[in-house]
């Protein structure tokens, strides 16, 4: 793509586009390119309609994937090439809806008490307990943990949004007994070399190993500690504006999943079976 790509990396700047979004919908421009062998300024809807057709009936992409790619095209040809996308009429494909999958406070229970090493301890206890993105847990420094306020500040978390979060009493305690052990200097949870923060896949590795120990075989990633924070949260009768505010989600819509997930509307409801009158065992 040459020009045009560099063109689009400005204008992904610009915009300020996380860094992980630009690589994306960079490569997304090059394959579409690549596919037709092509410039895209050469291509019109009739072969955007055709590529997005391919990846979803030939290549049989994630809808994730055909979602990025959708919005990496509508990028290039509205923001870069200034074209009116809007006039192409392209539908974006419907996202499957899928509930995020939640721990029980006994599985979380469970992996604590498998974590058996303090630094991973701290670190998960303080994803759950906080309800924090892996992204945001790795850049947290020593000095977002304000003990006085009993707060953790999250700088520049998702949408490059500031925000604070709950500091629990025996979240505090653990990161106190870690903090005396590792003595750790600007990054709370630092890597290899100690002058870095640690890297998302070593969290990762770090939950997987210990999901394992704890003998769970839910499929489950780390993620899931923030999905099971804010259920939590709800079914101990917080409000949703305040898990909104925690977990910083830009509207409400994206905090009210926490509905299907929760069990408290559902905790005087039981199934007709239960109501039925009990017959004999059955016979083998």
């Amino acid at each position: 793509m040459g020009k045009l790509r560099d063109q689009m990396k400005r204008d992904l700047e610009l915009k300020n586009y996380s860094p992980k979004t630009r690589s994306c919908y960079l490569a997304s421009a090059k394959n579409f390119a690549l596919h037709f062998h092509r410039s895209p300024v050469e291509l019109t809807d009739e072969e955007v309609r055709e590529y997005l057709r391919y990846l979803i009936q030939e290549k049989k992409a994630s809808q994730s994937a055909i979602s990025q790619t959708y919005s990496a095209l509508k990028f290039l040809y509205e923001t870069t090439l200034k074209r009116d996308w809007n006039g192409f009429r392209i539908p974006r494909a419907k996202m499957e809806k899928r509930l995020p999958v939640v721990f029980s406070q006994q599985e979380i229970q469970a992996i604590f008490s498998a974590a058996r090493n303090l630094k991973h301890r701290a670190l998960l206890m303080t994803i759950y307990s906080a309800g924090l993105r892996v992204s945001e847990v790795v850049h947290l420094k020593v000095s977002d943990i304000d003990s006085q306020r009993m707060v953790i500040r999250v700088e520049q978390g998702k949408g490059k949004k500031d925000r604070y979060t709950l500091l629990a009493q025996r979240t505090l305690e653990v990161l106190r007994d870690y903090w005396r052990a590792y003595r750790p200097k600007e990054w709370l949870f630092p890597g290899q070399p100690s002058k870095g923060s640690l890297s998302i896949s070593s969290v990762q590795k770090i939950f997987g190993k210990v999901l394992q120990e704890a003998g769970i075989k839910k499929h489950a990633t780390v993620h899931t500690l923030r999905h099971s924070f804010a259920t939590h949260l709800l079914e101990a009768g917080t409000d949703l504006y305040h898990i909104q505010r925690l977990l910083g989600h830009a509207t409400p819509k994206t905090t009210t999943i926490y509905f299907h997930l929760s069990r408290k509307d559902l905790g005087g409801v039981s199934s007709p079976i239960d109501h039925l009158e009990r017959t004999g065992k059955p016979t083998s």
